[in-house]
């Protein structure tokens, strides 16, 4: 387990930014099909996937946001904040075997605590791969918290 610290709505900065960082491996695409049902051929399926435009199988469009939404969760602001809205452009595809990193940077602070984020994701390449923004009810008070273990999970 580890210590994360959120940033209640009264600290948070226009400017401040974080980084979340996760490496895609095959039981990333599997477990993620199986949670959202989401079983298209591209994403599973090696030699329809060459077949189309990208020639290769890619990860689902949405699991870049699913690490969005853990880095909004996680680091900026952290453990508290309440998910309100999100845009998303896909600008390229995310392939198995890549290193994407989520980078979020508070673009405006509103009323009622919330606040817009810059959501950006980035290869290894430093390409975009996903550009957009959220809204986010930030919490209200600064707590560090011992995240809980992610339980074992096995495909079959």
């Amino acid at each position: 387990m580890s210590l994360v610290k959120n940033f209640p709505y009264d600290v948070l900065e226009v400017g401040q930014t974080a980084t979340y960082s996760k490496h895609v491996e095959e039981r990333d695409i599997q477990l993620f099909a199986a949670v959202s049902g989401d079983c298209n051929p591209v994403h599973l399926d090696a030699d329809y996937a060459a077949t189309t435009m990208f020639k290769e199988r890619i990860a689902h469009g949405m699991f870049s946001g699913a690490l969005i939404s853990a880095a909004i969760a996680c680091q900026l602001p952290g453990p508290g904040t309440i998910y309100l809205g999100q845009s998303l452009k896909f600008s390229r595809p995310v392939k198995l075997g890549d290193t994407l990193s989520v980078r979020l940077e508070v673009l405006e602070k509103l009323p009622k605590g919330r606040v817009k984020l810059a959501t950006r994701v980035f290869n290894q390449n430093d390409e975009q791969v996903v550009d957009g923004e959220a809204e986010v009810l930030a919490p209200r008070t600064e707590q560090t918290l011992e995240m809980p273990a992610l339980p074992p999970v096995t495909i079959g």
